[in-house]
């Protein structure tokens, strides 16, 4: 195989991983407003975000800008989707409900992450490297949003077991959340100390043995 072959090759794997994520991460979105419907709440559906239309759910910094600079600035890519709406005064049980629909996205991550390991195991070697990947990241974005610092989704979930007063008090740092969240990021990173790998990598690694792919 020429040098140009092999470099077709690795574009093209490269091409498939980022278009079946990118799809994973619409498909985390809309678990989120498919389970806000479910659960009483249809400001999402009016908005259009039950839809598989990508434009309905790309924020151009969270989607695209954010990435770069991360990639360029720390090594690494994180990113979000246009946030779903959701108005928690139409739930019967607020904080329940709340949790319930963030904890439907992380979810969303795993159950696919589930259904391409059957994929990989019945697939040769080429497709297995595409789908070994995909459900590295798929299990990456659910156990990074399951950190419980706002406004990840995890920070809701946590919320579930809180008092009231404790609950808004905690989700009411989402702005502030976001910013001590990537401090650490990017300080950790830089300092060679990677605090939210450590965090989040134990659980990824022992999912991926379950599947059978250590």
């Amino acid at each position: 195989m020429n040098q140009l072959s092999f470099s077709l090759i690795r574009i093209g794997i490269t091409a498939a991983i980022v278009g079946i994520v990118f799809y994973s991460i619409i498909l985390h979105e809309i678990s989120h407003a498919w389970a806000a419907y479910a659960l009483g709440d249809d400001s999402a559906k009016r908005a259009g975000r039950l839809s598989l239309n990508p434009l309905k759910h790309i924020d151009i910094f969270g989607t695209i800008i954010l990435p770069l600079i991360l990639y360029f600035s720390a090594g690494f890519i994180y990113g979000y989707a246009k946030p779903v709406p959701f108005n928690p005064y139409n739930f019967r049980n607020f904080k329940r409900d709340s949790g319930l629909t963030a904890l439907a996205g992380p979810l969303s991550n795993i159950l696919i992450a589930i259904l391409m390991s059957v994929l990989y195991h019945l697939s040769p070697v080429l497709i297995q490297n595409i789908l070994y990947y995909v459900i590295f990241l798929n299990l990456l974005l659910a156990f990074f949003n399951l950190i419980p610092i706002p406004p990840l989704d995890g920070s809701k979930v946590l919320g579930m077991v809180l008092t009231d007063e404790a609950y808004f008090k905690w989700t009411a740092q989402e702005r502030k959340g976001m910013i001590w969240l990537f401090g650490i990021i990017i300080a950790s990173n830089l300092l060679g100390l990677n605090l939210i790998g450590r965090v989040v990598l134990p659980p990824v690694q022992f999912v991926m043995k379950l599947l059978g792919l250590l």
